[in-house]
């Protein structure tokens, strides 16, 4: 079967591009509300929003500008999709976290967490399915693996590592979520994102 040109594929790339950063959002936020611990990123996010008085939306948008400047020496080229990524998931995380409550029921705040970690792979796997350029933390990632020659497991655990302990040390939420996401955000990612790849050329 042929494939639609490139022409029709690029308003579809785009679509599934920001459909994935707002549901990237979103799934921050379940995993905030759910209080059980968030992703490895957010808990210096969330560190940092307690510690500055800021919202968690806007010290996302901060960090990510913040990586974008360290992608220079690096010499990494941000795209569409990065610096959509850089504001999107920030604004749809602070719009999350207005419209939804904090939850106290613990069976709800698991649901929550298992919902969060499943959204979080399916937008995760939408945005880097269209291949519009990494997000900032992804191309931090991908400029110190060229640069160092180091495997990108070592670099990837090095920095979430890193993250995490000065997230927490700041006051961000590291539990059982955190735990959940680490473990399974690889595996579902690799399964879904064959079926969510769409590229500029046949």
């Amino acid at each position: 079967m042929r494939r639609p040109p490139v022409r029709r594929r690029l308003p579809r790339r785009l679509a599934q591009l920001y459909v994935g950063l707002v549901l990237y959002g979103l799934s921050m936020g379940l995993l905030v509300r759910a209080e059980l611990g968030v992703i490895p990123w957010d808990v210096l996010h969330q560190g940092l929003s307690l510690q500055l008085g800021l919202s968690m939306g806007t010290v996302v948008i901060a960090v990510s500008l913040v990586l974008l400047l360290l992608w220079i020496p690096l010499r990494e080229r941000p795209g569409v999709g990065t610096i959509s990524n850089a504001l999107l998931v920030g604004l749809t995380l602070d719009v999350t976290l207005m419209v939804l409550p904090p939850v106290h029921d613990v069976p709800v705040r698991v649901l929550l967490v298992i919902g969060g970690v499943l959204l979080n792979a399916v937008a995760t796997a939408s945005y880097i399915g269209v291949h519009l350029g990494p997000g900032p933390r992804d191309g931090l990632m991908t400029g110190l693996v060229r640069r160092t020659g180091r495997s990108v497991q070592l670099v990837r655990t090095s920095i979430e590592a890193l993250v995490v302990l000065v997230g927490w040390i700041l006051g961000g939420t590291v539990g059982v979520g955190t735990v959940v996401y680490a473990l399974t955000i690889g595996p579902l990612v690799q399964i879904l994102l064959p079926r969510l790849s769409i590229r500029s050329h046949s």
